[in-house]
């Protein structure tokens, strides 16, 4: 479940209890618009910014663990020998050739791909709005709101600070999920009037996902947004 102080800040900043929520992201990184378009936009960061201490783990990463692996390997190796005869086979085959090379898959869209849309426009203003990956997703009776953090956090499901970056009424969006996925790999889509679409997933806190996806599904079978 998400934490109490979560909870108190989604009430404070609606005015009401959420029906549901959901801690989500953008799976997949933002396609890179025009130029023109991006430069409309105010030139907008299109990827998400990291706490300070991210960027010192990485330098101790490569510092530290990499020259240490590095070292032990070459222990490894001396102690072998040459006449040890612990060199690994090299196979013949250089695959099977049923598996498409990364670049000749299909690319999945996490949006309707036009800029112009409502859906465009959001994405562009994504992590200008927050640099954190996750935003909080929340249903009431009669909107769609997501918030997120303002500031670089380490650990953004637990911030108490967030804020709204978007709010649609019913007549503006709806939710979209389909039922029956392993929570894994769940998604949902926001669905605007427009027609164009905005997917999400890496949905997290458990109860909270089920929950979401639950409530969901029971609007979509009352036919209600």
């Amino acid at each position: 479940m998400a934490k109490r102080s979560v909870q108190r800040q989604a009430k404070k900043i609606l005015d009401e209890e959420p029906v549901a929520l959901v801690w989500c992201e953008i799976s997949r990184p933002i396609p890179k618009p025009p130029k023109e378009v991006h430069r409309a936009a105010g030139k907008a960061r299109l990827s998400p910014g990291h706490h300070w201490l991210f960027y010192v783990g990485v330098v101790v990463f490569f510092f530290v663990f990499i020259p240490m692996f590095l070292l032990d390997q070459l222990g490894k190796k001396i102690d072998s020998g040459p006449g040890s005869g612990n060199t690994p086979e090299r196979s013949s085959r250089r695959g099977s050739g049923t598996s498409a090379a990364p670049s000749d898959r299909p690319a999945s869209q996490i949006f309707d791909g036009d800029w112009n849309s409502t859906a465009g426009r959001l994405l562009l203003g994504w992590y200008g709005r927050s640099p954190n990956p996750k935003r909080l997703v929340l249903l009431t009776r009669d909107r769609i709101c997501v918030a997120a953090s303002p500031g670089r956090r380490l650990s953004p499901t637990k911030a108490s600070d967030f804020q709204l970056t978007a709010e649609f009424r019913v007549d503006e969006a709806r939710i979209e999920a389909e039922s029956g996925r392993p929570r894994g790999f769940a998604t949902f889509r926001l669905r605007f009037a427009d027609g164009s679409w905005l997917e999400l997933g890496r949905l997290g806190e458990p109860e909270d996902a089920d929950h979401f996806l639950e409530t969901v599904a029971r609007r979509g079978s009352r036919g209600g947004h």
